[in-house]
């Protein structure tokens, strides 16, 4: 599949490209992004990640999106899927996820580009549910993911790759299902 890209009204959900670089690495090395992540990422870290994030994308036609802010043109963070059979013990689900600048934070981007996602996910993919998790004490996302209609499973569970950060080991998993999506 060639790599889909998302348009909504105020985004645009995208292949990774290189000019995406250095606001990527900005994001990730602010302390407040990454505060419910165990440390900022270096420069060569969020490099690395983005080339996963384009190696599958480029694999799959989607994933963790790059997301530009339309009227900026500039990258802003990311959303999208991500098959994960590594993190929830015992669970083999597609995830949706974000991470934005936090100059875009409480304007309702995170919202706009996860329910395009999500209308990937169930109208274009055929998924029957989609999962979100994150740690306990970050409520900012539990709160979008309510507002997507996510609910919570109530099944917390310890992040297998967060064992020396025990203030963000135990996590929260929340799900929503396609006929839920489609009500909202």
């Amino acid at each position: 599949m060639p790599p889909i890209t998302i348009t909504t009204p105020r985004l645009v959900l995208r292949q990774w490209q290189d000019q995406d670089l250095p606001h990527w690495q900005a994001l990730n090395a602010d302390p407040q992004v990454m505060r419910y992540f165990p440390a900022p990422l270096s420069a060569e870290e969020s490099q690395q990640a983005m080339h996963r994030m384009q190696q599958l994308i480029a694999q799959n036609g989607w994933g963790f999106w790059a997301l530009e802010h339309r009227q900026d043109k500039r990258c802003i963070g990311t959303i999208g899927l991500h098959h994960n059979t590594e993190t929830v013990p015992g669970r083999e689900l597609v995830e949706i996820g974000w991470r934005l600048d936090r100059h875009y934070w409480r304007q309702g981007f995170t919202e706009e580009g996860a329910r395009a996602s999500l209308s990937f996910a169930f109208e274009q993919l055929g998924l029957a549910e989609v999962y979100a998790f994150t740690a306990l004490p970050n409520q900012p996302s539990q709160g979008v993911m309510k507002k997507l209609g996510m609910r919570n499973t109530g099944e917390d569970f310890d992040h297998p790759k967060l064992d020396d950060c025990p203030r963000l080991q135990r996590h929260c998993l929340y799900r929503i299902d396609a006929a839920t999506f489609a009500t909202r």
